[in-house]
């Protein structure tokens, strides 16, 4: 059934014809209110978290057929866990390279490249060729970032109050998470409607996800993997599909699964074992509030894994988590010589559960948790730069539900698109 997906999704895009010319100026209005970038490599519409991977700053020198950008954040930290630190730390977090061409009118190519940690890490995140043939269906291939969720794609630090990427976002969804596919996206515009759909195939995850370090199901490790940039661990694609709406002035709403079969099912014909599943559930949402111009942004997420029953209950079968940005600009205007700086102040609260459900013999609640609570001060000397600080306090609980760990990290740091 799964791989007659892809065929409905082209059905459902054909099906429907036309485009009608829509009103920029409001989306334009909420970029301004909160200091975000309104250069953008796309045509000028109703933006959208599909949009993330084009919505950014570019520049071509000269006549050049090649686009480049790129930002990059760092910070420094001092954190205490229960009364024990290890003093104050450095961290170049990220360094990101985009580059984009447009080899024909309607055909697109984007890459970006990050530098994690100086160069410990080196990832190729995003690298497509899109053919765009109407609004509505447009075709993309090569690396991609698979659309669950809203932070996986829209991750630009630049574009956050936080210093820290959003827990269950990183730990449920393994973001940045980018794989090897191709599939269809598109948008319709209807008077102050917005509708958007993504339906990719790619490469998927593997055994690592329960055969890890972290001694529980742990999707990130999949990111390990390499290889799934060259060859699929199993053989059956990885399915993610997402539908959004927005509502001009009003806001966006997200929802979108990926799924598919992570573990080594057979192996040259051999029938090694059940094909056992992962499936990742999101729901994502923005918004602004009228008067006050404050802004929401927040994601929910669940990942049910088909674990073997060989394997202890501190692996868990079903997590949940979330997370909800509260940013509320606070002075706008010329400060400190800079004509269009934004002030504003923010809180994040999040929550992971790695382990939902009870253990078989007592039937009491299984743990396994992490609470946080982060305010931060935001300063956008232009709507490219953040200068941020934040202040965390986060509660960590094991798998039995002993007193928490209770860790608090001081952060200030900065990102900026160049």
């Amino acid at each position: 059934m799964r791989n007659k997906l892809l065929p409905v999704c082209l059905l459902v895009a054909t099906s429907i014809f036309g485009q009608v010319p829509v009103d920029t100026t409001s989306n334009a209005k909420m970029d301004a209110l909160f200091g975000r970038d309104t250069t953008l490599h796309t045509p000028k519409d109703e933006k959208m978290n599909l949009d993330a991977v084009y919505n950014r700053p570019f520049l071509r020198p000269g006549k050049l057929p090649i686009s480049k950008g790129g930002y990059v954040e760092a910070n420094t930290q001092y954190a205490n866990t229960d009364g024990v630190s290890e003093g104050l730390s450095f961290q170049m977090r990220r360094m990101t390279i985009f580059m984009a061409a447009t080899i024909n009118r309607r055909i697109k190519f984007l890459t970006e490249i990050e530098f994690e940690d100086g160069t410990k890490e080196i990832n190729i995140e995003f690298a497509s060729v899109d053919f765009q043939f109407n609004s509505l269906l447009n075709l993309r291939t090569g690396i991609l970032m698979n659309p669950i969720g809203s932070f996986n794609q829209n991750h630009d630090g630049p574009k956050w109050e936080f210093v820290d990427r959003p827990l269950s976002s990183t730990r449920i969804i393994p973001s940045t998470f980018s794989n090897v596919g191709f599939g269809l996206y598109g948008k319709k515009y209807t008077r102050n409607w917005v509708f958007a759909y993504e339906c990719y195939l790619t490469n998927g995850f593997d055994n690592s996800i329960i055969a890890n370090t972290q001694n529980r199901t742990f999707l990130p490790a999949a990111k390990v993997n390499p290889n799934r940039f060259e060859e699929s661990f199993n053989g059956v694609p990885l399915v993610t599909l997402k539908a959004a709406v927005k509502r001009r002035k009003f806001g966006e709403i997200g929802l979108s699964w990926m799924g598919g079969v992570y573990n080594k099912f057979r192996d040259d014909g051999l029938v090694l074992d059940q094909r056992r599943r992962v499936d990742v559930w999101a729901v994502d949402f923005n918004t602004v509030l009228p008067g006050s111009r404050t802004y929401l942004n927040g994601e929910f997420v669940w990942a049910r894994v088909d674990v073997p029953s060989t394997y202890s209950q501190q692996f868990g079968r079903r997590q949940q988590g979330g997370w909800l940005d509260v940013v509320q600009p606070v002075l706008r205007g010329r400060m400190l010589g800079w004509n269009t700086a934004t002030l504003n102040v923010a809180a994040r609260l999040e929550r992971v559960d790695y382990n939902v459900g009870t253990f078989n013999e007592t039937n009491e609640n299984i743990y396994d948790e992490i609470w946080s609570v982060v305010p931060a001060i935001s300063f956008r000397p232009s709507p490219t730069t953040v200068i941020r600080a934040n202040y965390r306090y986060q509660w960590d609980t094991d798998i039995l539900g002993n007193p928490p760990a209770r860790t608090a990290i001081f952060q200030v740091g900065f990102s900026t698109y160049f």
